[in-house]
């Protein structure tokens, strides 16, 4: 269900706000939800959301019942039923922008509580394997292969492991992969430039073996694809000459760590930036430099990686100190 109200908020949020077609997705959805719940236990059937009086159907007691209904009846978690209440309270504040609702009516409902999800990482000795088993595919003698053959499932291989060296190595985001291009590389200064969240750009340390493997690439993409490229092409390409997109990069990540030895559960390329900045901690790095690194606005958002380093120190401690093995009694 849809009405003039949600078409002209997600025309807002488009035009105004530039939110990315997915969020404008997830926010017609939320609302559609929201609208269609509304006419469904409205006392007046008749009177729907966006032909009625807006103000006397989204009141407090409205939304607080609505989350009761997301919660009780749609068994919903705390999270996603927050997600839905931010987005109803960002449909509430263009409403009152709009001269439609005196206040915001979300804000006077009690949200939810969530436990914090500590970041999933991968164990650094699976990535050493991961990058072990796939060595083959950023050699010289692999490239002469391609080279000689133009053969995309060969291209795709040295493609694929790319794309895992170059999240791993800079942990940028998928977007971010996905928006680099060819003067997004600085081989002088061996630096990647990536335009993040906010249009921001922020430069990325390379190292030595990512900054070759890009290169090899380079060339091997040249053989397999007849192009003349510009600054502005597509860094990475897919073996028919197209631009990267989220589906390939998402199966690209399930499918080159799939069979790693100690890998398990969700593998996404967040998870690979959740590993690099979880290990950049472990190995000393402060805050405020993984801050900078990973593209974070706040440094809130940095130090949940705090937590994930403090779970393991735990188990190391639990499994290592004497007092701990012990059971801590006085004695023993």
């Amino acid at each position: 269900m849809s009405n003039s109200l949600t078409d002209s908020f997600i025309s807002y949020v488009s035009g105004i706000r530039r939110y990315s077609p997915r969020t404008q997705i997830i926010y017609r959805e939320a609302l559609d939800r929201f609208f269609l719940w509304l006419d469904c236990d409205s006392e007046n059937p008749e009177q729907a959301a966006g032909r009625g009086n807006i103000a006397e159907l989204i009141t407090g007691q409205t939304i607080r019942a609505y989350e009761v209904h997301l919660l009780d009846d749609e068994k919903m978690g705390a999270r996603t039923t927050n997600l839905h209440l931010s987005i109803l309270s960002s449909f509430c504040k263009y409403l009152v922008k709009e001269g439609l609702l005196q206040t915001n009516p979300v804000r006077l409902v009690p949200k939810p509580k969530s436990g914090k999800r500590l970041p999933v990482f991968y164990r650094e000795e699976s990535m050493e394997e991961y990058f072990r088993q796939t060595e083959y595919y950023v050699s010289d003698e692999f490239l002469e292969v391609i080279r000689q053959t133009a053969d995309k499932e060969n291209y795709r291989k040295m493609l694929n492991r790319l794309i895992v060296s170059i999240l791993y190595g800079t942990g940028i985001r998928r977007s971010e992969l996905i928006g680099l291009t060819r003067g997004s590389v600085d081989t002088e200064r061996s630096v990647l430039r990536v335009r993040g969240k906010g249009d921001k750009v922020r430069e990325i340390p390379m190292t030595s073996s990512l900054l070759k493997e890009i290169s090899l690439y380079l060339i091997a993409v040249s053989s397999l694809i007849c192009f003349a490229p510009t600054l502005e092409t597509p860094l990475l390409m897919t073996p028919d000459g197209g631009k990267l997109y989220p589906v390939f990069v998402d199966r690209t990540i399930k499918e080159e760590l799939g069979d790693v030895a100690g890998i398990t559960g969700r593998k996404s390329p967040h998870v690979l930036r959740h590993t690099i900045a979880s290990e950049l901690l472990d190995k000393g790095a402060d805050l405020n430099s993984i801050k900078e690194f990973l593209g974070h606005s706040s440094l809130a958002a940095t130090q949940v990686y705090t937590h994930s380093t403090i779970e393991r120190l735990q188990k190391v401690y639990n499994n290592a100190h004497p007092r701990a093995k012990k059971g801590g009694n006085n004695g023993d």
